[in-house]
């Protein structure tokens, strides 16, 4: 499994001290470990290369929309 971070960095660089918003981190990161690690894990059994598809996963994270900033056509 992939652990979480020991702390989650506000954009000002301190730490989210909320004891609901820290369970809910935890939540969603224990979430979407398993759901990585069960992505890749099957893509990699079904054929694809290893490398290969930590770039895909990677490409995906980095094309992320930022809830901060309004998307295109919106």
């Amino acid at each position: 499994m992939i652990p979480a971070p020991a702390a989650w960095p506000q954009p000002g660089g301190a730490p989210v001290a909320c004891r609901e918003k820290l369970k809910v981190l935890a939540e969603n990161h224990a979430e979407l470990a398993q759901t990585l690690q069960d992505t890749f894990e099957d893509a990699v059994l079904m054929g694809v290369d290893e490398a290969a598809m930590r770039d895909i996963l990677a490409d995906m994270v980095r094309a992320l929309a930022s809830p901060r900033r309004p998307r295109a056509g919106a």
